[in-house]
């Protein structure tokens, strides 16, 4: 009797069935996320309950990447992106339960974002390196692209769909919802082949204890100084955005007098400027000289995205701000994955990858809550009618409630250019994709 061997899919359509899985889980995401801002904005009408919210979430992502970019490594990485979904999944299901039973408060969603944190730390290394195996480098600016359109997808049906089923089945359907997305994608990756990498004598220099491993990565990105720099420049703008980014929706509900609506068409927005941009990568394939997407990417969401946010005061200018921002991130994230993936070593991406984010991000948590802190005590005081500098920048962003927010934001986003304008000042940065050797590809 013969039996004939099942084949999973691999290669390009393995991805394409991965992302599929990915754009659905996201779009259930994005609607709990949604819905919960309505609800934490409504019980506590603090920017800074709301930045905590991004603080407890985004904070164990960024502690345990070292940690969790050598099992990265170390184990399949189909399996790590499977556990990652499925811990993701179950602080939802948690944070049902007590919604159901109305127990639900503010410090909950700190807890139940810490937990679904700390195993997303998993979610970036091990997909990033699984791209790198799964496909060829003239794919890799292609696949971010599509990376970021699901995720402008998300941000664009989200939204909206969340502020309907608010209305029909309230937070508790939403989140349902959400539990039912990820169990599609988690079933998704079942089916797909991800290969593991070769060893090479980066791997090989590498091995060692968990500790060992974990701190690897550092040692790989301090000896290469372009790619150090690149984080570095990284890192210098998360500081300066993050702080103003984390405001735009308690900005747009204090305008509009907690309008929802308006809130989801800017979200929305946020999602077809994503959309567009990925497009056009998956498309175009990004700029030949990727640094180049990098620094302009971030001087564009700068200057045309974070500025026009706080500035404006209309629905019609809070969506060209929210398009062009992540329309520009977009661009950014693509070419700078692009690079990466291209010049390390596919064995080592998962410890490499999980150090880069944390270079990059470490300062994002306190910009978050710097941001919230800075709003709520200096910022918005100082722009109520007859507040300290009411008569130096009303002209600006106008004055009351949600004014000192758009104050922030506007000089985040000049902060953002100038940071990225300095990466032109220095050789290592500006010529990385000339420096730097590309790995050889399997």
């Amino acid at each position: 009797m013969t039996t004939t061997a099942v084949t999973r899919p691999a290669g390009m359509r393995a991805f394409v069935i991965i992302w599929l899985g990915q754009l659905v889980s996201m779009l259930g995401t994005g609607m709990t996320r949604f819905a919960l801002t309505i609800w934490a904005w409504q019980l506590t009408g603090s920017a800074t309950a709301l930045a905590l919210v991004g603080v407890f979430s985004f904070a164990p992502i960024v502690l345990f990447s070292p940690i969790a970019g050598a099992l990265v490594d170390r184990w399949p990485r189909k399996l790590v992106m499977m556990a990652s979904d499925l811990a993701a999944g179950l602080s939802t299901i948690v944070v049902l339960l007590l919604y159901s039973t109305g127990n639900l408060q503010i410090w909950h969603l700190y807890v139940a974002g810490a937990f679904a944190g700390i195993f997303e730390s998993f979610q970036f290394p091990a997909y990033s390196a699984a791209v790198s195996t799964m496909l060829t480098k003239e794919n890799y600016t292609r696949a971010s692209g599509m990376i970021g359109m699901a995720e402008a997808a998300s941000g664009i049906v989200a939204p909206a769909l969340a502020g309907l089923l608010l209305v029909t089945i309230g937070i508790g359907g939403v989140m349902l919802i959400d539990i039912a997305t990820f169990v599609f994608a988690v079933g998704v990756l079942f089916f797909v082949h991800i290969p593991q990498p070769k060893r090479t004598a980066a791997g090989e220099e590498g091995r060692g204890s968990l500790w060992t491993e974990s701190l690897y990565g550092f040692r790989y990105i301090f000896r290469r100084p372009s790619l150090l720099g690149l984080q570095l420049i990284f890192f210098g703008v998360n500081l300066a955005s993050t702080a103003g980014l984390i405001l735009a929706a308690p900005l747009i509900l204090a305008r509009t007098g907690d309008n929802s609506v308006v809130l989801g068409s800017v979200q929305s927005a946020f999602g077809v400027g994503g959309l567009v941009g990925g497009l056009l990568l998956s498309t175009w394939g990004g700029p030949k000289r990727r640094v180049h997407g990098v620094l302009l990417g971030m001087m564009g969401g700068g200057l045309l995205g974070m500025v026009t946010l706080g500035w404006a005061r209309s629905l019609p200018f809070w969506i060209a701000g929210a398009f062009a921002e992540m329309f520009f991130m977009q661009i950014l994230n693509a070419s700078n994955q692009a690079i990466w993936q291209a010049k390390v070593d596919p064995d080592v991406q998962g410890r490499v990858f999980a150090v880069r984010r944390l270079i990059a991000q470490i300062a994002a948590p306190l910009s978050m809550v710097l941001g919230g802190f800075l709003a709520d005590g200096l910022f918005e005081p100082a722009m109520q009618p007859g507040g300290a500098w009411a008569n130096t920048f009303g002209w600006l962003v106008g004055t009351g409630p949600g004014a000192g927010m758009g104050l922030l934001l506007v000089v985040s986003g000049l902060l953002t250019a100038l940071v990225a304008l300095s990466g032109y000042l220095f050789p290592a940065i500006r010529n990385a994709e000339t420096l730097l050797p590309d790995h050889v590809q399997a």
